[in-house]
């Protein structure tokens, strides 16, 4: 980990870190200083690999939300850096905030969003790179809101030819969708092929 407080991060800076394998966190949501963070081990999902739960696939076919993509992006980043009951802190401060809003005023940050009733009720953001796609973090104020919102990203990043979804680290949920843990070195191999590409478009309409 590299601390950054005093560096002028920018998003080609941002990119650049991404790019070679980084990407930044804070300790909270308080502390305005953030560090670069290069895991040893690194989480991905297959994207030729990806599992939908049985009782999940039965929901996502009964289409309970409407799904929108780039629509509320600062909404989405507000409501992953909430204290919430099952996550009373969050490492997305003020800095993290500014830096990805940037990004997404750029076209290369992006949210798929969970709407019901016109209410904004989960869903994910990360960012962009040629192939490569960075799951940043994701929310849910319904029941399966934000897990449906990750089976649309990996739809949508399988029909545009994408071959990287990086989840950074995985967790017990992310497993039951097919995340696996590699070693670094592993991991840049498939980030060089990535990269090794055009750069993919987003949020074009399906």
């Amino acid at each position: 980990m590299q601390r950054g407080a005093h560096l002028q991060i920018t998003p080609d800076l941002l990119l650049r870190a991404y790019a070679s394998g980084l990407f930044p966190m804070a300790d909270s949501a308080d502390d305005p200083e953030i560090f670069w963070v290069e895991p040893e081990i690194r989480g991905v999902v297959p994207l030729d690999n990806f599992h939908i739960p049985k009782r999940l696939a039965r929901t996502v076919r009964q289409q309970p939300f409407e799904i929108r993509v780039n629509t509320a992006f600062d909404e989405v980043v507000a409501a992953c850096a909430e204290s919430v009951e099952n996550r009373p802190s969050t490492w997305i401060n003020a800095t993290i905030t500014g830096l990805y809003s940037s990004l997404h005023q750029l076209g290369h940050a992006h949210s798929v969003e969970a709407w019901s009733d016109g209410k904004l009720v989960g869903g994910l953001y990360g960012v962009s790179l040629r192939r490569a796609f960075f799951g940043e973090s994701m929310f849910s104020r319904a029941t399966d809101a934000s897990k449906i919102c990750l089976v649309h990203l990996v739809e949508r990043l399988s029909e545009r030819g994408f071959v990287l979804l990086d989840t950074q680290f995985t967790t017990d949920h992310l497993k039951r969708f097919g995340a696996v843990d590699i070693p670094r070195q592993d991991y840049a191999e498939l980030l060089a092929e990535a990269l090794d590409g055009p750069d993919l478009p987003f949020s074009d309409p399906l």
